[in-house]
């Protein structure tokens, strides 16, 4: 258990924060199935300008790494260009 006021603090910080940043990561992965499961090009091509952008957000919050976030948005323009 924590001895310090400052490192009860840090641990209710640290809570609140990983929770906030699942809730991003689940949010985007639950985007990215969403978006691997479609089938129209012109929905597809619409649709991946906003994921790649929800990817970026995320790298710039240090959710995901960057190149986690380069490997996912190459496959899914490999996807678009293959429909």
């Amino acid at each position: 258990m924590a001895n310090h006021k400052s490192a009860l603090k840090r641990i209710r910080q640290n809570e609140s924060k990983r929770l906030h940043n699942r809730y991003y990561a689940k949010t985007m992965r639950n985007a990215l199935r969403d978006f691997r499961a479609l089938t129209d090009k012109k929905e597809a091509e619409e649709r991946f300008p906003k994921m790649s952008s929800l990817i970026d957000k995320l790298v710039k919050k240090n959710i995901i790494h960057k190149n986690k976030a380069s490997n996912l948005k190459s496959k899914m323009a490999k996807q678009v260009s293959t429909l």
